[in-house]
């Protein structure tokens, strides 16, 4: 069977990791205690993809759950399906990353990663052939962007050959108050760009609009190459204060290198600029089809 290890890390991690469980549970048939109480055989079909058949009959979910502080962790576990977790899978601190990035990453995330990572070996070596690992987070914290980063490095240098995928929740100043969120976001960008295979890019600003506006649309729409937008909005909010030096102190006090964020800085440049040409491609595309439609009606 091809398995799937989920990991959840920070306080947004968690959270929407507790919502994605209870959508799989519910597809599957899983009840709260863990238990199948289903109606289909079809509910059981490739539902070792997720989870872990223990004794008696429960389903426990292959997944790690990570915070550096228990205050999340606590309202997992006393949330709908809190119980069905393996209680040696949630690992975490007590002292927070206090929205920073280099202590997620450096500091207090790099003393509990030992901890995560012995997890993470745990569920691997009982999985049949391990497909690859999906990691959810945001890159507007501390734990979640700096720790998150962290761990998925970690998991790359140990199973190269895996597939890793990440649900990345991108911070916007609308919906938060943190001010060097862009500084977290792009320090984290420049991470994944090296070591995730696949990133699921969530606009927090559009999840807000979504939520509080258009959640009566049946049919929400997309387009692939407007995500460039987000990236171009953290990419300005990251230069405005890096210019500045605004609240570096913070993060090399902590051991980081200002080269570090010179070099994020350039690697999210990239990224628009790499989006723009797909933008571009696809607008001459368009109007190419534009042309030789009326080419064909005259």
């Amino acid at each position: 069977m091809r398995e799937i290890l989920h990991i959840q890390g920070g306080q947004c991690g968690n959270q929407i990791g507790a919502k994605f469980w209870e959508v799989i549970c519910d597809e599957h048939g899983i009840d709260q205690s863990g238990r199948y109480s289903g109606d289909s055989d079809l509910q059981l079909e490739r539902i070792n993809v997720y989870y872990n058949e223990a004794s008696g009959g429960r389903y426990v979910p292959r997944a790690v759950l990570m915070d550096l502080e228990p205050g999340t962790m606590d309202s997992v576990r006393s949330g709908p399906f809190g119980q069905i977790f393996r209680p040696d899978n949630f690992v975490f601190g007590q002292s927070g990353a206090g929205n920073n990035w280099a202590k997620g990453h450096y500091t207090e995330g790099a003393e509990l990663i030992d901890s995560v990572l012995d997890v993470v070996r745990k569920e691997a070596e009982n999985c049949d052939c391990l497909q690859g690992f999906q990691v959810c987070h945001s890159l507007g914290g501390g734990t979640g962007s700096g720790m998150g980063t962290l761990l998925i490095s970690k998991i790359r240098e140990e199973y190269p050959d895996r597939m890793m995928l990440t649900f990345s929740v991108f911070p916007s100043p609308k919906v938060s108050d943190t001010v060097v969120e862009p500084y977290n976001a792009t320090l984290s960008v420049h991470q994944l760009v090296e070591n995730a295979d696949e990133c699921m890019v969530l606009d927090n600003e559009a999840l807000y609009d979504i939520c509080f506006r258009t959640l009566k649309l049946a049919t929400p729409t997309w387009n692939s190459t407007s995500i460039q937008e987000m990236f171009r909005r953290v990419s300005e909010q990251f230069t405005a204060m890096f210019r500045r030096k605004a609240f570096l102190h913070w993060y090399t006090g902590e051991g980081m290198d200002e080269m570090e964020f010179t070099e994020a800085e350039s690697n999210m440049n990239d990224l628009v600029a790499e989006y723009q040409q797909y933008q571009d491609a696809t607008i001459d595309e368009e109007e190419y089809e534009e042309e030789e439609e009326e080419e064909h009606d005259t």
